[in-house]
């Protein structure tokens, strides 16, 4: 992949080009069944159901407490909930034309040798996973070039009074009377000084801020990005997933490389499943554009307990999930302000 030509147009200069990355191709991990901890489903107790329904109470100030305080629970139904991770962290490249005021700035030109190709170019990795944009002028890219927008004159007609430094008075309309007398505005003049350039009839140049000349340069733009996909099966209809965005669970498997393979042998085959959708989806829209530094997939055991409970002879329930112990409720026996 080369650099556009230093002789570049206006068009030209305005354009990002996406730089595909070197020929690599990382193999994952040799085929593995993956091992699978014992992992014992988290239950919540009575007193921890009852703490979590009255925070929640708190939070809705139409709920009273009451209920909360004195239902009579039936039954605590832990339910295995599994959330698969998928993690890519990328690194793109893109390169534009960019231009700065040449004020007498070293010029880093040809002259001092060719600009190395984009993926050689150093820059320091931020800490994995997270996301960061850096900018770096590429070396040997400078040239200086007449500013495009005054034409080297370090300054332009202004427009709103087109170069005469003066503009028609706006109470008297060029007229210099207003209702039979003298315009006080204008004094009569029917003309006033320009404000926009200050009776001048011009204004520096708002590209080259008046140095006449501008500095062009090949800016690249390195961006790393951490993209995460999850899946959680549906095992509960009453409960809504989307819940599960704000909570965290506990991670029991971790798996992490260049390329991750996809999982095998896991108990529940729907996680197997989309782990090799997933990472054949990652492989293919980040491979041809970016440079994939490493994956990660992660299995989570999300705590969901459904609590069904009596009060005043009728029947309720409310889920307690997250490791937070966050809680959802459809229905509340009292929607009362009152205590």
């Amino acid at each position: 992949m080369t650099y556009m030509d230093t002789r570049a147009t206006k068009e030209e200069r305005a354009t990002t080009r996406c730089i595909h990355p070197p020929a690599y191709t990382p193999q994952p991990e040799l085929n593995r069944n993956t091992l699978v901890p014992d992992v014992r489903v988290p239950t919540v107790s009575e007193d921890v159901a009852r703490d979590a329904l009255l925070k929640f109470v708190e939070s809705k100030w139409r709920y009273s407490s009451k209920p909360a305080r004195n239902l009579i629970f039936k039954e605590l139904k832990p339910v295995t909930v599994y959330r698969y991770r998928l993690e890519t962290y990328t690194e793109t490249r893109t390169s534009a034309w960019q231009f700065e005021p040449y004020n007498g700035q070293v010029v880093d030109g040809p002259q001092f040798g060719m600009s190395p190709p984009p993926w050689d170019i150093p820059v320091s990795l931020p800490q994995r996973y997270t996301d960061r944009v850096e900018k770096v002028r590429v070396p040997h890219s400078s040239f200086v070039k007449v500013c495009h927008k005054c034409n080297g004159c370090g300054r332009t007609r202004c427009v709103p009074c087109h170069g005469r430094g003066r503009k028609r008075c706006q109470f008297c309309h060029g007229h210099g009377r207003s209702r039979n007398k003298r315009c006080t505005s204008c004094g009569g003049r029917g003309r006033k000084r320009c404000t926009f350039c200050r009776g001048h009839g011009y204004k520096t140049c708002s590209v080259c801020h008046g140095s006449q000349n501008l500095l062009h340069f090949i800016q690249l733009t390195v961006t790393w990005k951490n993209d995460i996909s999850d899946f959680i099966p549906d095992r509960q209809p009453d409960f809504p997933d989307k819940k599960f965005e704000k909570v965290t669970g506990d991670p029991f498997f971790i798996d992490e490389s260049v390329l991750v393979y996809p999982i095998q042998g896991f108990p529940d085959q729907e996680i197997c499943d989309v782990s090799t959708k997933l990472i054949n989806e990652h492989l293919n829209r980040f491979s041809s554009t970016s440079r994939i530094l490493q994956q990660r997939q992660t299995i989570e055991l999300v705590p969901l307990t459904h609590a069904l409970y009596t009060y005043s002879g009728k029947d309720y329930s409310f889920f307690v999930f997250g490791v937070e112990n966050k809680v959802f409720a459809s229905k509340y026996p009292s929607a009362c302000s009152i205590l």
